[in-house]
């Protein structure tokens, strides 16, 4: 008989409970009370690990930031030849879809909650996103490519993110052919 997976500590199963809210009923539903609530626990328990919702939101942020880094960094050591943080940033976009829109619904509950309560509290991933950047200037591509293709990649992250647009695959495709072109005789 396989063993259960181990049960998720007070604080990840708090964070967790606030992403499916903000998911489920939006920004105004989450609150303290209701975080509680759905994750099991009571609200005093919430409140030995995060004193407000403020805290809550600064742990979602920081949790969000240090998941992003980790992925990118494990994207990129993947990578191969020249122009490697800029295939990162493609192959973050366009590989496992399946598991990337399960990522993308997170993340954007937690972009979501964040902004809605105080954009500047994004602090710790717009630092992650600054040295994304860093990476993608060190390919030495011509101006604007690695950039081109990192906000095309953002852009098809919040398109799919707010149901705006969904590609075929064949669109897919074509967009990352498109995409990979920017790499030009660097990225051959």
């Amino acid at each position: 008989m396989p063993e259960a997976p181990p049960i998720p500590d007070a604080r990840t199963r708090i964070l967790d409970a606030a992403e499916r809210i903000v998911q489920a009923k939006g920004v105004p539903a989450l609150t303290l009370e209701a975080a509680a609530r759905e994750a099991g626990i009571s609200k005093g328990g919430l409140l030995y690990h995060f004193a407000s919702k403020e805290a809550m939101l600064s742990g979602l942020v920081a949790r969000l930031a240090e998941y992003v880094q980790m992925d990118f960094d494990a994207v990129l050591a993947a990578q191969s030849g020249p122009c490697p943080a800029s295939r990162a940033v493609l192959a973050w976009a366009f590989d496992h879809p399946e598991q990337v829109c399960e990522e993308q619904h997170r993340a954007g509950a937690v972009f979501l909650a964040v902004f809605h309560h105080d954009p500047a509290m994004l602090g710790p991933i717009r630092a992650v996103f600054a040295h994304i950047r860093d990476r993608l200037r060190a390919d030495a591509l011509p101006p604007g490519h690695a950039l081109a293709i990192m906000a095309a990649s953002d852009g098809l992250f919040f398109g799919a993110l707010f149901g705006m647009y969904e590609q075929s695959e064949a669109e897919r495709l074509a967009i990352r052919t498109a995409l990979e072109g920017l790499l030009g005789e660097a990225g051959a």
